[in-house]
Formats: C-alpha cells, sequence, structure tokens
C-alpha cells in the first residue's frame, strides 16, 4: 500500500492561517496562533472532529438592531448563512455545506425555508457519507423542486435530475463516445427517479412532498447497460458504483482546497479510500495534510469566504442588511448560485466583482473611522501601516505589499503643505490604509 505524502515541514502560524482559509473561513484573532500550537494533525483533527456546536458573537440583527427574518424578508436568508460562518466554532462543518451548495448548486425556489432546510443539510451530513448525501439530496424539497422531481412522473419523465445527477453531481460531462453515460442513460434514470410529488396550496404554497408510487414507472430500465425495475435509490447507487465516478469525485472535492491537479500517485491513494465506504472524513483528512496545501500555490478566496472572513478578524457579527447584495456584488450570493453548475471558481477575481469585495471593505471600516480631531501629527508610514495590520489582527503580507502601502503613506505626507494638515491628512491615511489592506492582492488569496 503506497504512503499518502504528509506536510512535513513548519506548522507555524502562517500555515495554521491558510488551513483556517482552506477549510474555513480564516481565522479571528489569535485563532491561527492557537490552532498552530497543535500542530498538523492536531489542527486538523480538531477540524474533522469538531466540539459541540455553538454560534459565538451577538446574534445577528438588520441596521435598527431587529433580529433578522430568514423566512420573510428579501435577502435575510443570505444573512442567516453568512452569521454561521462568522459566528460558527465548526469551520469545516461551515466550510464543507458551502461547498456542497455549490457542488449541488440549487438557486431560487420560491421558499426559504426549503432553501434553509437545506444548507442545514449539507451542515449535518457534509463530513459523513457521500452515499447517504447523495440519497438525502435526491429528495430534498429545494432539489425537488430546483430540478424538476415533482415534475418527473411516469406518464411525463424529466429528465433535469437525472442530467445533472450524472454530468455535476457523481460522473462528469459525456463526451462525443457516449462515455462516461449516454443520453439512453439518461432517459432511463428520469424513469428511475420518477414518483416524488407534492401539492400546491395559495396560502403556503408547495408543501406535502412525499413519494407516490403510482407516480413511479416500475419497469424495467436499463442503465450504464445494467437492467432492473430501478427507482430512485438504484439511480443514486448505479453512478457511485460507475468506473468513473470516484476519480470525478477526488478530483471535484480535491480542487476546493488545493488549485493544482492532485499528482496520480496521490488521487489513486484517495480513490482507494473513498471507494472503500464513500466516507469523506479520510479524504479530507489527507487533503487537509497534504503538503500542496501549504507548499503549493495560492487559492483565491471565494467572495463569501472573503467577507466572512474580514467579519471574523474584526469580531464582528451581522448588524446590517447590506450584506445580502453586497455578497451580491462580489460574486456569491448564498442560495442564488449563477446556474446548475454553481459558481465559477476560475472569475472570482474580474473587475465587476472586485468591486464588491471593495464595499465590502469599506462597510465593515467605516464605522471605525478616524476623525481628524487629536489624530497623531507625527505617525511615519510604517507606524501607520503596522495599525491598519493591528485592524485586521495582523495577516502577513508580502514585502512588496507592505512597501507599496508604506510609499502610499509617504505620498500623503508629501502632500501635507500646512501644520493644521498634519493631524486630518494622517487620519485620513489611516482610514485608506485599513480598505487597501483588505483589497491588497495579498488578501484576496490563501
Amino acid at each position: 500500500m503506497a504512503s499518502f505524502p504528509v506536510y512535513g515541514g513548519e506548522f507555524s502560524e502562517k500555515e495554521a492561517a491558510r488551513l483556517l482559509w482552506r477549510a474555513g473561513f480564516g481565522p479571528k484573532p489569535g485563532e491561527a496562533r492557537a490552532l498552530a500550537a497543535q500542530g498538523l494533525s492536531g489542527a486538523v483533527a480538531s477540524l474533522l472532529e469538531p466540539q459541540d456546536a455553538r454560534l459565538v458573537g451577538p446574534e445577528p440583527v438588520d441596521e435598527d438592531g431587529n433580529p433578522i427574518a430568514p423566512f420573510d424578508l428579501w435577502g435575510h436568508d443570505a444573512l442567516w448563512w453568512i452569521d454561521k460562518m462568522v459566528r460558527s466554532n465548526q469551520p469545516l462543518v461551515e466550510r464543507m455545506a458551502l461547498n456542497w451548495h455549490d457542488w449541488f448548486a440549487t438557486g431560487d425556489v420560491n421558499s426559504a425555508r426549503y432553501s434553509i432546510a437545506q444548507a442545514k443539510l449539507f451542515r449535518k451530513r457534509g463530513l459523513g457519507s457521500f452515499e447517504k448525501l447523495l440519497e438525502k439530496v435526491t429528495t430534498d424539497k429545494a432539489m425537488l423542486v430546483w430540478l424538476s422531481g415533482i415534475d418527473n412522473t411516469r406518464w411525463s419523465p424529466n429528465e433535469n435530475y437525472a442530467r445533472e445527477l450524472m454530468e455535476l453531481f457523481t460522473l462528469g460531462a459525456s463526451d462525443d463516445s457516449g462515455y462516461p453515460y449516454s443520453e439512453e442513460d439518461v432517459r432511463e434514470q428520469a424513469r428511475a427517479l420518477t414518483g416524488w410529488r407534492a401539492d400546491w396550496h395559495e396560502d403556503v404554497g408547495l408543501d406535502n412532498f412525499r413519494f407516490d408510487p403510482s407516480y413511479h414507472d416500475g419497469g424495467t430500465k436499463t442503465v450504464f447497460g445494467k437492467s432492473g425495475k430501478f427507482g430512485w435509490k438504484d439511480s443514486c447507487q448505479l453512478c457511485l458504483e460507475h468506473p468513473a465516478h470516484a476519480r470525478y469525485f477526488v478530483e471535484k472535492l480535491w480542487s476546493y482546497f488545493i488549485p493544482v491537479p492532485a499528482p496520480e500517485a496521490t488521487r489513486l491513494e484517495l480513490e482507494r479510500k473513498y471507494k472503500r465506504k464513500y466516507e469523506l472524513k479520510p479524504l479530507l483528512r489527507a487533503i487537509l495534510k497534504h503538503p500542496l496545501l501549504y507548499e503549493g500555490p495560492a487559492m483565491v478566496k471565494p467572495p463569501m469566504v472573503f467577507i466572512a472572513g474580514m467579519l471574523r478578524a474584526r469580531e464582528r457579527g451581522i448588524d446590517r442588511d447590506s450584506w445580502a447584495w453586497i455578497s451580491d456584488l462580489a460574486g456569491q450570493r448564498p442560495f442564488r448560485p449563477p446556474n446548475v453548475s454553481g459558481w465559477d471558481e476560475e472569475r472570482w477575481l474580474d473587475t465587476s466583482s472586485f468591486r464588491g469585495r471593495w464595499i465590502a471593505a469599506s462597510y465593515i471600516t467605516r464605522e471605525d473611522e478616524f476623525d481628524h480631531e487629536g489624530y497623531s501629527t507625527t505617525e511615519t508610514p510604517a507606524e501607520a501601516v503596522d495599525k491598519a495590520l493591528q485592524y485586521w489582527a495582523d495577516p502577513a503580507l508580502e514585502s512588496h505589499t507592505r512597501d507599496g502601502l508604506e510609499q502610499f503613506g509617504r505620498n500623503v505626507e508629501e502632500a501635507i503643505e500646512a501644520n493644521w494638515q498634519r493631524g486630518p491628512h494622517r487620519a485620513l491615511r489611516q482610514n485608506a490604509l485599513r480598505i487597501l489592506v483588505a483589497t491588497a492582492p495579498d488578501m484576496q488569496t490563501c
């Protein structure tokens, strides 16, 4: 049996912070130091086997101090989830829930209750068995609405979920040769998935979701060359047992944590681990301890990770409605993926969505802005940068980024023409530096 590569270098605050960004939403003040003290194995174990779930910090409210209403008010479903990202003491659980939301991308189903219930499903099952998760997602109310499961009957099979079950969730896109599945497999899978229904009521919308055998096609289906009177559970199992599944699954899971492909030997070992019982923790443990996570290239932080990470660094909770539209502007509003494929991780940073990141930083810093009254008249550019970094819990910056920030500080000083400007200019410089630190290239990656 091949030994699996494990990172053997120094596990300092820098490495611990990267782990918390990749497997969570970044460190709160002092959290990276505490995690580093546990060593690599202890740190990964603490993420995989977290303590009892708690939300640490103030309850989420709107601008007027009212509790959020995630089932009733626009955008408050997003606030509900962002709050969990910021306050949860189980960062990997919450990060995997967000990853599964991208994997099983489900958009607006006209019911925040169903959307939030799906997010809770991802949180509950996200570190367990993919087999069980896939079965639960297949019969999840939000998914049954989103991909037409309740419109899939023996009289009129609907192929939406059958296609995405294979193309996006388990096997990958089919090529011209029909591998790993054919259009006939899509049609036959749709037949196997028939039978789910819901009722519509004017006052409540869709409810009473159930499996109705009379709506199910009980005939023989042929999927991937196998024949039988397959039902919805068989449909899931056939995908899991398909020769293409393990590789597709491992490569996709790996990509959420490491931006370069896994070496072949590593991938094959992960596939071997996975095919035992479709369990996630053995794979996650191996990925989070792999050398490429710590020695490989940086990853761009997804918008929600960037936003939640800034709030965590400031130990600040949800205290305004604005985070719903700001996250949308930044390119990743919870419960609103762009399509069934989820978000395009290769386009996290562009000239449009970066504006959302800038606005997010400005919304956090604006309530802490310095007035010119009484501000230091002698603060040096280096001292100003140190102060701005302390505001964000002292993130590590590359030396050239630090040099650029200090040069900005010197430029401000050169603009001072009168004694009365010394304090005001330096106060404005500090306000600007806080935003510049948050939006620096180093802070967009981890």
